[in-house]
């Protein structure tokens, strides 16, 4: 657009050329219009180019960029979350002991830890003499116990009481002398003495086979020899109380004299 007004200018500038010198009374050589029009074109080609290159030398060369490297990124690992141990704080608990009431707790083991081959006895319960029973020095007692025959085979007549420790107080029991089935119970027995000396005795005894093999729960007794107390005799004294009382009452009676 720029370009066909420039041209347009050029035009109208020859025309005005012209016609001042037609108004001129001297004879002016006619000029050629196509040569007019190749003046004003290659006029106006030079001063476009003139103007191109000024306007080219008006651009500053920029210096290229310098290309930064982008810092790379430090990825950080995210935090690793360690779970605490929850510790619930254990109250202690406020623990009663039981009362003592006089009955010695005496753990039962295994029964089948007591057996000898098929044989095998359960201790009941004491039926006499209990523990601690107190007793005089040189006192003859009997000691029974209630057992029950938990072993599979029958306990016969040569079966019998043996010792296995502690005081003996001139234990010697005698043989079984019946028969006892499995699931049965009886009482078994054996007479002893007191020692002399004050102090605690227990001794323990065992069922046993007729070859003397022991078997089954232990047996024990245990007693308690006190000190003699001498006790002092009743002094008896004789009194005699003699009391005499003599009364005599004389009374006089009036005699009536006539």
């Amino acid at each position: 657009m720029l370009i066909k007004n420039r041209i347009g200018a050029l035009i109208l500038v020859a025309c005005v050329v012209l016609s001042a010198c037609a108004g001129q009374a001297t004879e002016v050589p006619t000029l050629d219009a196509n040569v007019i029009m190749t003046d004003a074109i290659n006029t106006f080609v030079a001063s476009m180019n003139q103007t191109q290159t000024a306007q080219a030398l008006l651009i500053t060369n920029t210096a290229s960029p310098t290309i930064t490297n982008t810092p790379t990124a430090t990825t950080t690992p995210p935090p690793t979350w360690t779970q605490a141990a929850i510790i619930n704080p254990i109250l202690p608990t406020v623990f009663k002991s039981p009362t003592a009431t006089g009955t010695q707790y005496t753990p039962t083991p295994n029964p089948t830890l007591l057996a000898s081959g098929c044989n095998n006895l359960g201790f009941i319960l004491d039926v006499s003499v209990p523990a601690g029973t107190v007793m005089k020095p040189g006192e003859s007692f009997t000691k029974t116990w209630k057992v029950e025959n938990n072993g599979t085979c029958d306990w016969v007549y040569l079966y019998h009481l043996v010792f296995v420790g502690g005081d003996r107080m001139e234990g010697d029991p005698g043989s079984l002398g019946k028969v006892i089935v499995p699931g049965k119970w009886t009482q078994l027995s054996v007479g002893l003495v007191a020692p002399s000396k004050p102090g605690t005795y227990t001794g323990t005894w065992r069922m046993a086979t007729q070859q003397g093999t022991p078997f089954g729960a232990n047996l024990t007794v245990s007693i308690v020899v006190g000190t003699p107390t001498d006790t002092p005799q009743p002094t008896s004294t004789a009194t005699s109380t003699s009391t005499a009382t003599a009364t005599s009452t004389s009374t006089d009676t009036p005699t009536a004299t006539p």
